[in-house]
């Protein structure tokens, strides 16, 4: 399961850093071989920085990736494909989501940092109308995709219904 929950990890730092180097070294300031250490078990990672590893995720994706693990747990074949499943799983999820009308898409500002320039963020969420308790998924997605997806909120639920599977998870 460790190796699970790694590489879910590992696959949410690349889409939103690029790489694993300016995650570690820039957001969590450790070194590789504390890094290192960490990926392979045989070191921790202190309390604030399992923090920001943890805030990769909204809290829906991590419950999600709990979920992901626990099935790899119940069925070792879908270890291999565990992160493929998970993307999958939010992606058919936030279809569901805006299918019933209960969620709402829409995209994300960029934060104008090296990370964001090529990509946009597309945020799905379902309000609950209490504060914090809102599910949110969210997908990073190739620049060019922008024009397709600006418009109405017709045509921007069109386009997850009809082209966010193979966007996201075929990556």
């Amino acid at each position: 399961m460790h190796q699970v929950y790694i590489d879910i990890i590992l696959s949410a730092i690349i889409e939103q850093y690029s790489s694993e180097e300016n995650f570690y070294l820039d957001y969590l300031s450790i070194d590789k071989t504390q890094w290192s250490n960490w990926k392979n078990g045989t070191g921790n990672l202190s309390n604030e920085d399992m923090q920001k590893v943890k805030n990769l995720f909204t809290d829906y994706e991590w419950m999600l990736t709990q979920k992901v693990m626990r099935q790899t747990v119940l069925f070792p074949e879908k270890r291999n494909i565990a992160v493929s499943e998970y993307k999958r799983l939010k992606t058919i999820i936030a279809g569901k989501w805006l299918k019933s009308d209960v969620g709402r898409a829409e995209l994300l500002p960029s934060n104008g940092t090296n990370e964001d320039e090529g990509f946009i963020n597309l945020k799905v969420s379902v309000a609950y109308g209490e504060w914090g308790f809102d599910d949110i998924l969210t997908f990073r997605l190739p620049s060019r995709l922008q024009p397709q997806l600006e418009g109405s909120k017709v045509e921007l639920l069109d386009w997850v219904d009809e082209n966010l599977m193979d966007t996201y998870v075929g990556e």
